[in-house]
């Protein structure tokens, strides 16, 4: 009769812990990317013409709960935007490493939504003006952004995710006007 306890007891054990390695919401880290839409919000009224680019970087997600994680990033993040008019375009290129801290909830297994605050650092800026007249006009934006991202995906089983993300800039980018970054992020991710 022990060894059947025992035999049970041991059993039971290895299914728990089984269950437990099976499981999609344990802490664990990872690597992600995907395409950028930004632009920015000049005084409130309304957004320049997006820029395309891209982000990539790391995350560490660690779970409270079944339900609710916290993921810290670091993310090198292709910024800026556009403005055309019958003269020419004008782009702002802004490269950033962008930390932001986010907070998910599951309500189902597979389905998050998160929000977070982020903070950011511009390491390179760049303008090109392609138009009928030549510009020689240097811009020179504040080198430190912060917002707050809105998002939501889904995460399979295995550990892949897909997302898409609003960032709110709430710095602004010049001294002289209130310029804010605005993007939309696009992301696929991979639990290592």
């Amino acid at each position: 009769m022990r060894k059947v306890y025992l035999m049970g007891l041991l059993l039971s054990l290895v299914t728990t812990i089984k269950a437990q390695e099976s499981s999609s919401h344990q802490s664990h880290g990872g690597i992600k990317g995907g395409y950028n839409l930004a632009s920015v919000s000049f005084d409130g009224d309304g957004e320049t013409d997006q820029r395309n680019g891209f982000h990539v970087g790391i995350y560490a997600e660690s779970f409270l709960s079944e339900a609710f994680s916290i993921q810290p990033e670091l993310l090198f993040s292709q910024q800026g935007y556009e403005i055309k008019n019958s003269s020419g375009k004008f782009t702002q290129k802004l490269n950033y490493i962008n930390l932001p801290v986010m907070f998910k909830a599951y309500p189902s297994q597979n389905f998050f939504l998160e929000v977070g605050p982020q903070i950011g650092l511009a390491i390179t800026h760049k303008e090109l003006y392609d138009g009928l007249f030549s510009s020689t006009q240097e811009y020179d934006p504040d080198s430190f952004d912060w917002g707050m991202n809105f998002g939501a995906g889904i995460k399979t089983d295995s550990g892949i995710s897909l997302g898409v993300r609003y960032h709110l800039g709430m710095g602004d980018l010049y001294d002289d006007q209130k310029a804010q970054n605005r993007v939309w992020l696009f992301s696929v991710g991979f639990d290592l």
